[in-house]
């Protein structure tokens, strides 16, 4: 009996992949460009037939794997495929650990909110800010007392002043609506 040799039976036709609607890479035989600019780092880099591209990976027991198919010529680089995707997949999975992720806090006032609920609200909003989270204050007006504009408007701005050392003012209040509203965002450390 033979014994199997991995390397020498290595699965050169990979199956098309779908991940969310992404192409993946054409690989090997699959490449359909007659000449391919060839790259790597055990290689001269240059352009090839398809056929030489080919016996040069097969001759590093690598895969050729098309990096830049709208080039002319297209890029192929000679590396082990499945390593390649590794660390596509490992560097997608840092870039987003490093990403933030913006929450927005929304705090609800009404034209005559007294100086108890107003505390209490600004109290919150201080919480929200020191965790980083931005603050969306609005006040709604409900029915005539659309009236009272400018006492909300006052209200948002006091707020403001208020949260002054947590927070800076990234909008002005602004009436959309039934709806005055201001946004903050904290301050950086």
């Amino acid at each position: 009996m033979e014994k199997n040799n991995d390397s020498n039976n290595r699965n050169r036709n990979f199956p098309p992949k779908k991940d969310g609607g992404k192409d993946q890479h054409a690989v090997n035989e699959r490449i359909r460009a007659r000449e391919v600019r060839l790259v790597g780092d055990n290689v001269e880099q240059g352009v090839y037939s398809l056929h030489d591209a080919l016996r040069i990976a097969e001759e590093q027991e690598l895969d050729l794997v098309e990096i830049s198919p709208n080039a002319v010529p297209p890029v192929c680089r000679v590396i082990d495929y499945q390593k390649f995707l590794y660390q596509q997949k490992k560097r997608l999975k840092e870039q987003k650990a490093k990403s933030t992720k913006v929450v927005v806090k929304e705090i609800r006032f009404g034209p005559q909110t007294d100086d108890h609920d107003y505390n209490f609200k600004l109290k919150h909003a201080k919480g929200f800010l020191e965790e980083g989270a931005k603050v969306k204050a609005y006040v709604f007006f409900k029915g005539r007392s659309i009236l009272f504009k400018e006492q909300g408007e006052v209200l948002l701005l006091r707020f403001a002043n208020d949260l002054e050392e947590y927070g800076k003012v990234e909008q002005m209040p602004l009436l959309e609506g039934k709806r005055m509203i201001i946004m903050l965002s904290p301050k950086k450390k």
